[in-house]
């Protein structure tokens, strides 16, 4: 087992402390909006190497492919597969979408045909993989997940264009403004009573000064009727939205999305070609090892609309909730429809909890092995437990990681301490 030392990556939207209270940590005062576990070459693990200096995971892994991700990963990734994160979110993140494998390898290609840097601020394609994920939730957690039936969103327009129209909170966007706004949010319902879509996404990113007034309208009309605030949780959003991204056409866009509030032990997935913003809350977030995000909206980073459009997936969906799955050794295991990855989550009472405590929570009363398919991180996010193999054992504490490459089983995750202890392992399918 290879002990790991994390990258947290200081995003503006993350939280200043959520990360730091979860590993019983004082705040830096900075952002902490996602800690990075794995190999990525943007920001890599580190732990010892042979020679007990510092080294990343990725060159770990690159100087025994196989050794540490098992014959099988090695030749069909040729890397570790996925990342995992601790991601905390203060504010909302970008209305975003991830591409597919073959988007991501023919983007990839044609920017770096054209020279375009990969640190360039208008560069689409940070690698060339796609970048399938999960989030489950370690807080109540709130994102916009896919798209609602066309109806629904546009009941949604229709409400705001008669609010706006009547002048409800009208004062930011009055007099044309508001016939402006009024004029956008029918547009777009009658787009989504058609059934389309793609043309209502396409008008409303498109911007202009009647999505400008809309944004500005309906968070006001919002602010100003509790009514219409209580009819929708994606209406009572707009105002902290607006907030945070004043003008932003990811705003009103929002409204075109399933509004999705998760408790803690609650997880989604999102395929590619999904659009998707977490908005707050803290959460275990585990994907395809890629960096490749296309943005269209609430941000102030680059927005290819074009590579966008190209990208979603213009259909509604219901909300992607993902269920645990039990087994018959007390693995609880999160399977998301995709090849590189699964998660498990690790309960275990501590040595102190009576047996009754466990038929209340679920917690394990006992040992729980960890689930392998090769290679797998591991993280610890509360209390302290043994990790156990036949070629050694790693204390974890909360906060601590650690590697475990595919020769190293089985690992077993033994109770330590008189209180509970929750842990995550990463590993393949």
């Amino acid at each position: 087992m290879h002990r790991l030392t994390n990258v947290v990556r200081d995003y503006p939207w993350g939280s200043s402390t959520a990360i730091a209270e979860l590993f019983g940590r004082e705040p830096g005062g900075a952002p902490e909006a996602e800690l990075w576990i794995g190999a990525h070459p943007d920001s890599p693990s580190t732990t010892a190497g042979p020679d007990g200096s510092p080294i990343g995971l990725d060159e770990l892994i690159a100087a025994d492919p196989e050794g540490t991700l098992g014959r099988e990963a090695a030749e069909r990734f040729g890397r570790l597969p996925f990342l995992a994160k601790v991601l905390a979110a203060g504010a909302p993140l970008s209305l975003q979408v991830h591409p597919s494998r073959e988007q991501a390898r023919s983007g990839f290609a044609a920017e770096e045909a054209a020279g375009v840097g990969r640190a360039a601020p208008d560069r689409n394609y940070r690698d060339d993989n796609h970048k399938p994920e999960m989030i489950f939730a370690l807080t109540p957690f709130v994102a916009l997940c896919g798209f609602r039936e066309a109806a629904e969103s546009a009941g949604l327009f229709e409400r705001l264009a008669a609010a706006v129209a009547r002048g409800v909170g009208s004062g930011p966007a009055g007099g044309g403004d508001a016939g402006a706004a009024a004029d956008t949010a029918r547009r777009a319902a009658s787009a989504l009573r058609a059934g389309d879509l793609r043309s209502a996404f396409t008008t409303l990113l498109e911007g202009g000064p009647g999505v400008v007034a809309l944004v500005a309208a309906a968070a006001a009309a919002v602010e100003a009727d509790p009514a219409l605030a209580a009819s929708d949780p994606g209406l009572a959003e707009l105002p902290a939205l607006a907030a945070h991204h004043a003008g932003d056409p990811g705003v009103v866009v929002s409204l075109l999305l399933n509004h999705v509030s998760l408790e803690p032990g609650q997880a989604v997935y999102l395929p590619a070609g999904n659009v998707h913003a977490y908005l707050r809350g803290l959460g275990i977030e585990v994907m395809a090892s890629s960096d490749n995000v296309l943005r269209g909206g609430l941000t102030g980073k680059h927005v290819d609309l074009p590579e966008l459009l190209a990208t979603v997936e213009f259909r509604a969906l219901p909300v992607p909730h993902l269920a645990a799955e039990a087994t018959g050794l007390g693995q609880e295991l999160y399977r998301p429809p995709f090849e590189e990855f699964q998660l498990q989550r690790i309960r275990l009472a501590g040595n102190g909890d009576g047996a009754g405590s466990d038929a209340g929570d679920g917690m394990a009363g006992g040992d729980v092995p960890v689930a392998q398919n090769g290679p797998v991180v591991v993280v610890c996010v509360r209390g302290e437990l043994l990790l156990d193999s036949p070629r050694g054992d790693e204390r974890l504490r909360s906060g601590d990681a650690v590697f475990v490459g595919a020769g190293e089983s089985p690992v077993m995750a033994k109770r330590m301490g008189a209180a509970e202890a929750v842990a995550f392992a990463v590993t393949l399918p």
